[in-house]
């Protein structure tokens, strides 16, 4: 008689450890993080759930509220304790203490932006002194960022274009919205905003990126200007935010300027693609880095 198959785990089978690892799968959220459909499903996803079109700041902002918050007083001053900076994501790993008061202007920055009062526009530069949390405040962002882009909450969407040729992904991870041509937007925009707050209305501004106005204009010649047969070759689907996969998030470090690729900021060309297109004037071979970088301190 053949005695069960272990892998060296005190003597327990490996049918066990895969049962256990069967029963820790989460079958249904994969398939809501891998979610793929047409420009036209977005657009009611958009209508039922403005949210997913928010701007970084907004989102930013919402993720921070998300973990709640608690007021106390201190020194006959009202201070505010966001619970996001405990770190529950990861139990207190990066927890932060003692600088309530900067975290409030901080967070402050994050809802001044969200509303669009200029902030928006400004880089954020976090000045301390060695040991004062300006790294972990920064590792915090992505993290809570990469964990709020899975849930149902922070869900976000980009698109990929599909032709009998060619298949690939929008190399900007772009707002699907701006597909939408700029002087057809406001109409489209102020039916979706009809009933939301001022603050919540959703505000689509700039243009797609050079690969994917190429595609667009390459298909809106095909069809003779039929925009609904261009945006067929459209496929919008869910995006996961990773620092590790270079995805909406990435991390410049600071080094010689002498020795300094200017690529890991503003991307490169893939050579390799340049021999399938045949011109490096071309805009698909080109690169690009993640959409929103946070850099570290230097």
């Amino acid at each position: 008689m053949t005695a069960p198959r272990t892998d060296g785990n005190n003597g327990q089978p490996a049918a066990d450890l895969l049962a256990k690892i069967r029963a820790m799968q989460d079958e249904q959220a994969f398939r809501e993080q891998h979610w793929e459909g047409s420009f036209a499903e977005y657009l009611e996803i958009v209508r039922r759930r403005p949210e997913v079109a928010r701007t970084a700041f907004q989102r930013i902002y919402d993720m921070i509220l998300s973990y709640g918050y608690e007021t106390y007083e201190r020194n006959r001053e009202t201070l505010i304790h966001y619970k996001f900076f405990g770190d529950p994501i990861d139990n207190g790993k990066d927890a932060v203490y003692g600088i309530d008061k900067s975290l409030m202007e901080l967070v402050d920055f994050f809802h001044s932006a969200a509303r669009r009062y200029g902030t928006e526009r400004r880089v954020l530069l976090l000045h301390g002194p060695v040991g004062s949390a300006k790294s972990t405040l920064v590792r915090l962002l992505k993290k809570g960022l990469e964990h709020y882009s899975r849930t149902a909450e922070g869900a976000l969407y980009t698109f990929r274009w599909v032709t009998e040729e060619e298949s690939f992904d929008c190399p900007m991870h772009e707002e699907p919205l701006h597909l939408i041509p700029a002087e057809w937007r406001q109409a489209i925009l102020d039916e979706i905003n009809a009933d939301l707050p001022e603050h919540r209305k959703i505000v689509v501004e700039g243009d797609l990126c050079p690969a994917c106005r190429f595609m667009y204009n390459q298909l809106m010649m095909r069809y003779q200007g039929d925009w609904t047969r261009m945006i067929e070759h459209v496929r919008v689907k869910r995006l996961i935010l990773s620092e590790k996969d270079r995805v909406g998030i990435g991390t410049f470090q600071p080094k010689d300027e002498k020795n300094q690729d200017s690529t890991e900021l503003t991307g490169d060309i893939n050579y390799r693609k340049i021999a399938i297109y045949g011109s490096d004037s071309d805009p698909r071979p080109s690169t690009s880095t993640a959409s929103s970088t946070l850099p570290t301190e230097g």
